[in-house]
């Protein structure tokens, strides 16, 4: 079943300002802004990222697809998990 944008994209924003961010203050980037540039993570923090796609989306993360067109910014990882839960569904 795919989530709808809003609320897959709000459970991604609380997951990075609590575990990466560590911030009472929530998720202040914009959804298309780079997580890379902006210092939000590093490359453990993409592991930590794909861990918890995978984990909370049910979806499985091949290594080949853990490239910053997927794992960059919250929009991307949005369109990543609705590709990945709409080809399960086929």
């Amino acid at each position: 079943m795919l989530m709808d944008e809003g609320s897959l994209k709000a459970q991604i924003k609380k997951f990075i300002a609590e575990n990466m961010l560590f911030s009472g203050d929530g998720f202040t980037h914009a959804d298309d802004a780079s997580l890379l540039e902006a210092g939000v993570i590093d490359s453990i923090g993409v592991m930590e990222l794909v861990t918890f796609v995978g984990t909370t989306f049910n979806i499985s993360v091949a290594p080949e697809e853990i490239v910053p067109d997927h794992f960059d910014s919250v929009q991307k990882i949005a369109d990543y998990v609705r590709s990945k839960q709409a080809g399960a569904g086929k």
